[in-house]
């Protein structure tokens, strides 16, 4: 282990002494996440010095058993016991996802043993997730506490979306994530096969396809199928996209004949939206997607089949003579008479699709956009929009799905994706319109994402939309209590083999090369990206070929070091008026922060060899300086809490003055404290 400078070890020490017994005691006793519905804690345990011999009751499902056995290899390593206690596994019938069957289960750990009973084994599966949970470590020992829980879903559909086309992710990539998934109970992988960027499935019948909108990676069919055998091991669904008809230049460029107008379009090396869509008005193009949905059908088992539809606006069709007579000959035009309306063509575009899907007994799944009054009901919309979108949908008689709110791409907090919800308590859908809401899909959208940063912007926050959408509505309210546990299930995903804290470590290491790392990290540790889309628009342009390999790609999206400064900020802005003698709280709260502000000042001259060494890292020297700018204004304000003198006027102006610089961002990046800093200082 590295071993921590004074001032680091200073802080953390006294932040663990703030939130030590006391808090602990005013937690829940458990750092599940999902948290089950029903929980009955006992006060003995289950020692797992001995390890645990596993009973399953026999049946048709073979992935029970693996997947216990994988279980146990987590909680107690590679040794077997004849003798131990009994990890018994009872269920009535194997599950099939597709068919939304029951996740419930029940699990009791006592001093004598394990047991779990469920009606399916994807029930089997959710409660070895649970357990894997339980484990605790105290002085070298591992052990379950004793425990009766009871636990359902409160949504069938928790989904994932990954993005494979803008950035292409290798097999092992996605099977990493599967088993991130399933460690949280997230159950439908939606995989996005195709946009502008890429086409990354073979197609034997349209081989060009993968051939143009491949050249940089794509899945051969042989691992499509091992992909959707790992999931289905894990109780988890594959959705397959093809997105059309915009988000499909990849396809236009390997097929010209689809494209609505004359144009020769290469692959799409941008990730601004194109506005290119296929021909919704030839023949040939649904020759050309009915050889390929008879293809892609059959590979992909999953009912469900998601066509795209989104970021259309029309505008290739609207200046195509041939195509705007197309539809004025049809009656596909608005209230006027004249405007031709674009989204009545993309309905009829739809309905084609439908009835290939339905042909081949798929359901067909679509973005928001495609919703309208002419749209078949069976048609499940996925709202990205609004949450408006899915009371719409709904209310039209269509499943739906929830994602906005959930896009983790964004760089927005655990926080602000915890607390969306598909059915709020104050929701206005009747009992039978609730019904029809699915659930709801988390997205990583990969524009900023390629395969060794990936983990790092799904986890440990996607554990957050998980647990909101399979926990009781009621128990999932308390943001500090999320964020206590999410902590502890971000230690736990690195178990299970994601590589969301190793990968950030590995690209700062890189950076740093022979030069100790450790002020990189420091100052990494406490910047985020900046929000949003707005990466897009800060003096860079991004391609597909990008490297992703600076500072801003290794930085968390959401700060936990800020984070707990800001709690920090808040106890002490709390007890400032506090006059002596000073409660002892305080003054350990005073003095972690003082110690993290230390840190902080004294890191900028730090980093500048690095800086003068490594010319990639220069743009980042600007937020090293204000980071130490705004220590340095912090320490002023906590000597002026412990004298209890009130901030001058002039003092005042001038911390607004720093503050507002270094909210600046450099390098598409931008310092996380700077709302807690204000907030200390007294600034709104």
């Amino acid at each position: 282990m590295r071993s921590l400078t004074p001032a680091v070890g200073l802080f953390w020490g006294l932040l663990l002494a703030l939130w030590g017994p006391g808090y602990a005691l005013a937690q829940t006793p458990h750092n599940l996440m999902p948290v089950p519905a029903e929980m009955r804690w006992g006060k003995g345990r289950l020692s797992l010095k001995t390890p645990l011999k596993l009973q399953v009751d026999k049946t048709a499902d073979s992935a029970v058993e693996a997947a216990a056995r994988r279980s146990l290899l987590r909680l107690q390593g590679p040794g077997q016991s004849a003798t131990g206690p009994l990890l018994q596994i009872r269920y009535g019938r194997v599950g099939v996802p597709e068919k939304f069957e029951e996740e419930r289960y029940s699990l009791r750990v006592t001093p004598m043993g394990v047991t779990i009973d469920a009606p399916t084994s994807l029930g089997v599966l959710r409660a070895l997730a649970t357990l894997e949970q339980l484990a605790y470590t105290e002085k070298r020992q591992r052990y379950l506490p004793e425990v009766d829980i009871q636990d359902q879903p409160r949504f069938a559909w928790r989904g994932l979306l990954i993005d494979v086309a803008r950035h292409f992710m290798p097999v092992p990539v996605i099977k990493r994530n599967i088993d991130g998934m399933a460690a949280v109970k997230l159950n439908v992988l939606h995989w996005h096969l195709t946009d502008d960027q890429g086409f990354r499935v073979e197609s034997k019948v349209l081989p060009r396809l993968h051939q143009v909108g491949g050249a940089d990676g794509y899945y051969t069919q042989e691992e499509v199928r091992d992909v959707l055998a790992y999931a289905a091991a894990r109780g988890i669904r594959v959705l397959p996209e093809f997105d059309v008809p915009s988000h499909a230049t990849s396809w236009i460029a390997a097929y010209p004949r689809l494209a609505s107008n004359d144009s020769i379009y290469g692959v799409y090396r941008s990730f601004r939206t194109s506005n290119i869509a296929i021909d919704p008005t030839r023949e040939t193009t649904y020759t050309l997607l009915d050889s390929l949905l008879t293809e892609m059908t059959a590979l992909f088992p999953d009912p469900y089949f998601h066509i795209g539809g989104d970021e259309n606006d029309g505008r290739q069709w609207r200046r195509s003579p041939r195509i705007s007579a197309f539809m004025r000959e049809r009656g596909m035009v608005k209230a006027d008479g004249k405007t031709v309306d674009k989204h009545k063509l993309q309905t009829y575009f739809n309905r084609r699709v439908l009835a290939m899907l339905q042909k081949r007994n798929k359901i067909m799944v679509g973005w928001d956009e495609i919703l309208g009054p002419d749209l078949p009901k069976e048609i499940i919309i996925q709202s990205w929009r609004g949450k408006k979108w899915l009371d719409d949908a709904v209310k039209q008689g269509h499943p739906a799905l929830l994602s906005d709110g959930y896009y983790l791409d964004l760089n927005y907090t655990a926080a602000s994706h915890y607390l969306p919800d598909p059915l709020p308590a104050n929701t206005t859908l009747t009992p039978a319109q609730q019904k029809l809401v699915l659930g709801g899909e988390v997205a990583m959208w990969a524009e900023f994402a390629d395969s060794v940063i990936l983990d790092s912007r799904i986890w440990p926050r996607a554990a957050a939309v998980a647990e909101r959408l399979w926990s009781p509505q009621a128990t999932t309210q308390d943001v500090a209590d999320m964020y206590r546990r999410l902590g502890a299930i971000s230690t736990f995903l690195e178990t299970v083999g994601l590589r969301h804290r190793r990968a950030p470590e590995l690209l700062l290491a890189q950076m740093a090369g022979t030069s100790n790392v450790a002020p990189l990290r420091t100052l990494a540790a406490v910047i985020e990206p900046v929000k949003e889309y707005k990466r897009h628009f800060q003096g860079m342009v991004y391609t597909p070929q990008t490297p992703l390999n600076r500072l801003v790609d290794a930085a968390p999206a959401e700060s936990v070091v800020a984070r707990r400064f800001a709690v920090l900020v808040d106890s002490v802005v709390g007890t400032g008026a506090v006059k002596p003698p000073r409660p002892a709280v305080s003054l350990r709260q005073l003095a972690a922060l003082r110690a993290q502000l230390l840190q902080w000042q004294a890191n900028d001259q730090r980093l500048q060899l690095l800086l003068v060494l490594n010319p990639a890292l220069r743009e980042y020297g600007p937020l090293s300086t204000q980071l130490a700018s705004v220590a340095t204004l912090l320490l002023e304000r906590l000597n002026q809490l412990q004298s209890h003198q009130a901030p001058s006027a002039a003092w005042l102006a001038a911390a607004r003055t720093t503050l507002t610089a270094a909210q600046a961002p450099a390098g598409q990046a931008e310092l996380a404290i700077i709302p807690a800093a204000r907030k200390l200082v007294g600034l709104p």
